[in-house]
């Protein structure tokens, strides 16, 4: 005697594999549910590192409040950045000049006139710093792949895209033509004279990854009093980077430093700066989740129709079986369970193939790269190097939960109409 329920017995061996048209329509079940699952949580595991990583990204390189006076540069920014250094949520304070600048690498020439090195221009944004305070705001420094973190001087960091793709190594120089140089070209021209406005010449000292592509190649860092000389700002900046113990405070200090530093400066967080891609982020993970849920949702209309097929094959077993005393809720539950171990089936392999393919995820999408001769995961559009992930239990959970309700809703019908069935009409050709 077999020890498992009643219910459960009949419905394990309704099942075994048989050459019959239903048996198909299992199979194809479990294997739509397989395939929803496993697409489901690669697809919101890739949404999910996405999110986790460029998060990394922009608190590593950006502070995570910014502290400007509205309508004008920041004088008295010593003074300022003391007051907010007294707050106890506070790590770091520096000061910075954020800015579009004009670059021209250096060309050179053989002797016979031929182009070695073409001269290249970019527009890339001029971040000004202070070295001393700077590392209390950001992990510039630990960025570094070439060179060292050097601004003295006519010192500069590029970006590393921005170095490939202006073809710069460490010790090579750059014209750089600020806001300054320009106005002078433009006074030079309203005066109608030919008059030379020579740009200020910087040395490379280092080249950083942070690891965010719109970071790598639109971004060059100077010293601060050399950002000053190009935006010709005397003593003034355009405002503090604060640095919070919780980057996730940002929020309640924004409203504790707007009350403490009054209406005439503005305070922005990390959050706000980086709203579009980030909320565009959790839009795209939802919207996602809802239109690739509609696999599992194919694979129960599977289930539904191989378990009427299957009721209908059944019926005079079903008859037999209320003859001999079987309730309706007995019957029903043996279509249910059929349902039940397709979706535990189905979800237990769509788990096991989705953390597979998570696991091998960055080598697969290699070798993709290389045999189709283009890249199919650009870092220029997306930003990063390689496909990230996190695996987060809950989101799995729910995907996994999920599913299986859907199975089990998937066999309801067919379970209702065979537990309704009369012996007398299910008998009645038999």
């Amino acid at each position: 005697m077999s020890r498992l329920p009643f219910e459960l017995f009949l419905a394990l061996r309704y099942l075994r594999p048989k050459r019959t048209f239903v048996s198909v329509i299992t199979l194809i079940s479990i294997l739509g549910v397989a395939l929803g699952v496993a697409v489901l949580i690669i697809v919101i595991s890739v949404m999910s590192g996405f999110d986790h990583d460029l998060r990394d990204k922009i608190l590593g390189f950006n502070a995570h409040l910014t502290v400007s006076q509205s309508g004008q540069t920041m004088k008295d920014y010593a003074s300022v950045a003391q007051v907010i250094s007294q707050n106890k949520r506070v790590r770091g304070v520096s000061p910075f000049i954020f800015g579009p600048v004009l670059v021209e690498t250096t060309g050179s020439t053989d002797a016979s006139g031929q182009v070695i090195r073409p001269t290249l221009q970019d527009a890339p944004m001029l971040r000004g710093v202070d070295p001393a305070s700077e590392s209390r705001v950001s992990d510039l420094e630990h960025k570094l792949v070439a060179g060292k973190y050097d601004l003295s001087g006519r010192g500069l960091l590029v970006g590393v895209d921005f170095a490939n793709n202006l073809g710069l190594l460490v010790g090579d120089h750059l014209s750089i033509y600020s806001a300054r140089e320009i106005k002078k070209m433009k006074a030079a021209h309203d005066r109608k004279q030919d008059e030379a406005i020579l740009p200020d010449d910087y040395e490379v000292r280092g080249i950083f990854d942070a690891g965010y592509y719109e970071y790598n190649a639109r971004v060059i860092v100077a010293s601060l009093d050399n950002a000053q000389e190009l935006y010709d700002l005397d003593n003034s900046v355009h405002g503090l980077f604060v640095m919070l113990d919780d980057p996730y405070q940002a929020g309640v200090m924004k409203r504790e430093l707007s009350h403490t530093l009054g209406s005439t400066y503005y305070v922005s967080t990390w959050m706000e700066q980086n709203s579009g891609i980030l909320n565009a982020l959790v839009v795209e993970k939802n919207v996602m989740f809802y239109l690739l849920f509609f696999i599992v949702l194919v694979a129960a209309l599977c289930i539904l129709s191989a378990q009427i097929t299957f009721v209908i094959q059944k019926t005079r077993e079903i008859g037999m079986l209320k003859a001999l005393g079987a309730t309706k809720l007995q019957i029903s539950g043996i279509f249910l369970a059929q349902s039940a171990i397709i979706g535990i089936i189905g979800v237990a392999s769509g788990f096991g193939l989705g953390m597979l393919a998570l696991a091998y995820r960055n080598p697969f999408l290699h070798f993709m790269n290389h045999l189709t001769g283009f890249e199919l995961f650009p870092a220029s559009v997306y930003g990063f190097g390689e496909l990230p992930a996190v695996i987060a239990p809950r989101d799995v959970a729910i995907i996994c939960v999920s599913s299986f309700i859907i199975c089990i809703l998937g066999g309801v019908l067919p379970a209702i109409r065979a537990g309704r069935l009369k012996p007398v009409e299910a008998l009645r050709y038999e």
